[in-house]
């Protein structure tokens, strides 16, 4: 039991060290956001006809060398492209409008040709969504539990329950920002994956607890 309660307290002082970590990675540098939701420019260019996206993204890898650029189709015919880019220069957009130009056999105008600037996305317009189906299943969650393991104390099976969730939701935010993941459209499916993960362990704890107690 001396051996489990001294690696318990080893564990949970690495978590707070995680956590601290994380904290003052964000504090400084903040958090590294998938370009989509990072603060960028676009260029639309209307072909008016059908392309190929693995075209432009010939390209944009010889423009945009070792970017990170995203190519999406628009409009109902699929016939303008859409390119983002981290910042795109009027040199950039005039390389790849001749390009396209070249490729396509269109007669596209640089200037005609506007660069739009994206603003920032903040991290809670990314999760606002599913703030409200998230709580109202937490709810449920912990009510089940609660009357579930009402011999283990009702009260400290809800606060543990809420505890272990909120801290493996905080080393999971921590270790996304040292690592520098980005936020981005894996971040919610990663936060339910951990976040179902972390029930289940909790729910297997508690059931051979009450195991114990039905033995007993």
């Amino acid at each position: 039991m001396k051996n489990i309660t001294t690696k318990n307290k080893i564990l949970i002082i690495i978590l707070i060290l995680v956590i601290i970590a994380g904290i003052l990675v964000t504090a400084n540098i903040g958090l590294n956001f998938d370009l989509r939701y990072e603060k960028s420019q676009k260029i639309e260019l209307n072909l008016g006809k059908e392309f190929e996206t693995s075209d432009i993204k010939n390209i944009t890898n010889e423009i945009f060398p070792n970017q990170e650029v995203i190519i999406q189709k628009v409009e109902l015919y699929k016939d303008t492209v859409c390119i983002i880019a981290k910042e795109i220069t009027e040199e950039q957009r005039n390389n790849i409008v001749e390009k396209v130009n070249e490729k396509y056999g269109t007669e596209l105008v640089a200037e005609d040709t506007e660069i739009f600037s994206i603003p920032h996305t903040r991290g809670r317009d990314i999760i606002k969504p599913y703030i409200t189906p998230f709580v109202i299943a937490t709810v449920i969650i912990i009510i089940y539990m609660a009357i579930r393991y009402y011999k283990l104390n009702s009260i400290k099976v809800i606060l543990k329950t809420i505890g272990i969730s909120i801290l493996t939701q905080l080393v999971l935010l921590s270790i996304m920002a040292i690592a520098r993941i980005p936020i981005g459209r894996i971040t919610i499916p990663l936060v339910i994956i951990v976040y179902m993960l972390t029930l289940i362990g909790i729910t297997t704890r508690f059931e051979k607890n009450l195991d114990q107690i039905k033995e007993e």
